[in-house]
């Protein structure tokens, strides 16, 4: 069996497991059984994270001790259509010439490949290496929360290589630092007027993607743009929302979002014909980006719904309105580089409150600081109550790193053509692992891997070969 065929075999075995943030106990015992299988050793931590030890080839016991790292867990996307249960279902996958993907669900190849190689390269008894330390870490897409609370004493290596990049030939060196925001817009609850009626709103068929890597490719907010119509809907009537929700994951950019609202009988024919034009600007706006944008309006006939009041709504839709979305800032430094981002990922009407997740990124941490404040004094000014999580610092860039040098000697040499060097606005657990751990050297690499954390996502079959070729390279030397 080639190289990549070993590595997509581990990974389908990966992705039959479970694996959402929060729900990693199953991979985890599945990797400390395929250990203790190979007489490996293993350790975990209060947090879950694993780090199994791999002794070093014949030759190579003097030499300093690797660290290879991925995440366990993987975004838990979806079509609207797809009855896929991310708590219970493997993921299927699927082989489109070049390309892997799911059905109708993100791959999970962020960061599941990363295990796949770690485990199809300890078991390749040609590839000679230093003893390894294979650390597998929990909750990263939450806001590398197990990086964050990794116990010091599990590692003893000095240099990391980050298996969580997603472009091949690229050597990743440093990322954006990122933070979030929980916004709580009190409510309280009524019954709908006899007099009124209800309407549907749906936004639909958006690209979606990641927070980070896609935030500048001018993808459509599934959650800004319902926003925007109910806005333009309620400048023209008064209208009182009864239901309100959109996206998944504070670092996705949301592909639906759907809301139930109420108006006077009064009202019917100027809701639906501001709509009508609010949706022809929309349509105009994104005819070339977001080609399976759908966005509709239905009359629900019959339908008794419960509704916030007209002034709690007012000010809902016009706090999801001014809050930032996209890119806030280029790098004033590196051309062409994000440096400040903001998403609205999750928009949801609860029993006490319109819940809002604001997830914010920057290179540079008093521009993350800054754009952080901004997004808790918009929630003040509108009564909301908001909870800010950690924020972390940005992985900053060592140029001069000794792991980055022989990284790019040893590619150069493999493949005759120099690696890019590159700064990620996507977050990365390098920076806050180093932290944590005193100080290591550190790079991030992978295989080719588009629209992560959508259910476009998908997995460049020959990059595997690339990746693969350059880690026995780099082992060996």
């Amino acid at each position: 069996m080639n190289p990549s065929e070993r590595i997509i075999t581990r990974f389908e075995q990966v992705s039959a497991i479970p694996r959402g943030t929060k729900n990693e106990a199953g991979l985890r015992a599945w990797l400390q059984e395929w250990a203790v299988s190979r007489g490996l050793v293993t350790k975990m931590d209060a947090p879950g994270n694993l780090v199994i030890l791999v002794p070093a080839s014949v030759g190579y016991e003097k030499n300093p001790v690797l660290i290879l790292q991925g995440h366990l867990d993987m975004v838990c996307q979806k079509t609207p259509d797809s009855a896929h249960d991310f708590m219970r279902d493997p993921i299927r996958i699927l082989r489109d010439g070049d390309w892997i993907k799911a059905d109708q669900t993100t791959l999970g190849a962020d960061n599941g490949i990363a295990i796949a190689l770690m485990m199809a390269l300890v078991e390749d008894e040609t590839i000679v290496h230093p003893a390894l330390e294979l650390l597998f870490t929990v909750e990263e897409e939450l806001g590398v929360t197990g990086a964050d609370q990794l116990e010091p004493i599990m590692l003893t290596g000095r240099t990391l290589i980050n298996l969580d990049s997603e472009e091949d030939g690229v050597f990743t060196v440093g990322c954006a630092g990122g933070g979030s925001v929980y916004i709580t817009l009190p409510v309280s609850w009524e019954a709908q007027s006899v007099d009124d009626v209800a309407f549907e709103l749906r936004v639909s068929g958006l690209q979606g993607g990641h927070s980070g890597e896609d935030i500048n490719k001018h993808r459509a907010n599934a959650n800004k743009l319902i926003a925007r119509v109910l806005d333009a809907i309620q400048r023209e009537h008064p209208i009182r929302l009864s239901s309100l929700e959109g996206g998944t994951a504070r670092n996705a950019i949301p592909r639906d979002a759907e809301a139930i609202f109420t108006c006077s009988k009064a009202g019917i024919v100027v809701c639906q014909e501001k709509f009508s034009g609010i949706l022809q600007d929309i349509q105009d706006e994104h005819a070339n980006l977001e080609q399976g944008l759908s966005v509709t309006l239905t009359q629900k006939s019959n339908q008794h719904v419960r509704v916030i009041s007209q002034s709690e709504t007012m000010a809902g839709i016009r706090l999801l309105v001014a809050l930032p979305q996209g890119v806030s800032a280029m790098s004033a430094e590196i051309p062409g580089f994000i440096e400040t981002s903001n998403n609205i990922g999750i928009i949801e009407l609860k029993e006490d409150g319109l819940l809002i997740v604001s997830n914010q990124r920057s290179s540079v941490l008093f521009r993350l600081e800054e754009i952080t404040g901004r997004v808790e004094a918009m929630a003040w000014l509108a009564g909301a109550l908001t909870e800010r999580t950690k924020i972390f610092a940005p992985w900053q860039p060592d140029m001069n790193s000794p792991l980055l040098k022989k990284c790019v000697d040893v590619y150069q040499s493999v493949f005759g053509v120099a690696p890019k060097v590159h700064l990620s606005h996507g977050g990365l657990e390098c920076g806050v692992i180093s932290d944590r751990c005193g100080g290591l050297d550190t790079i991030s690499l992978g295989p080719t891997i588009e629209n992560p954390h959508s259910p476009e996502e998908r997995l460049f079959v020959p990059s595997l070969l690339n990746t693969w070729t350059f880690l026995a390279a780099h082992l060996k030397s």
